[in-house]
């Protein structure tokens, strides 16, 4: 006995499978000589900062100890996941969330288009 229906079965396969979100969300912005380029949205949270790992778990932002929380998530400036390990005594410009205990928990390298276009917020937003 089939109970699925063709229409159902779709239905459920779009919605378990995550086809809402088959790639990362871009925006378009302005550069300085007025041509128009897709750069990747980031969360209303996210804050800018300068990160270096130095011995992962243990990473600088702005030249303060910080540690990354044990989810973390941190996406190389391609969108792909990168290991912390890979990363160490590079500077890179980040955008970055925390988790509810003030760890580090999503971090996404900017490409150097991203860090140019993108501001850093006031200090006073932080």
């Amino acid at each position: 006995m089939n109970r699925c229906t063709l229409l159902f079965c779709a239905l459920s396969l779009a919605a378990t499978s995550g086809i809402a979100q088959t790639g990362a969300t871009r925006q378009n912005l302005t550069t300085t000589d007025g041509s128009v380029v897709a750069v990747r949205t980031f969360p209303a949270n996210a804050l800018r900062g300068t990160l270096v790992v130095q011995t992962p778990p243990e990473v600088l932002l702005d030249t303060k100890a910080e540690r990354l929380s044990p989810g973390s998530r941190i996406r190389g400036a391609n969108g792909m996941l990168a290991m912390s390990a890979t990363l160490v005594g590079q500077t890179l410009p980040v955008m970055y969330t925390r988790e509810p205990n003030g760890m580090l928990h999503d971090v996404w390298v900017m490409t150097e288009l991203e860090a140019q276009l993108i501001p850093a917020k006031p200090s006073y937003s932080k």
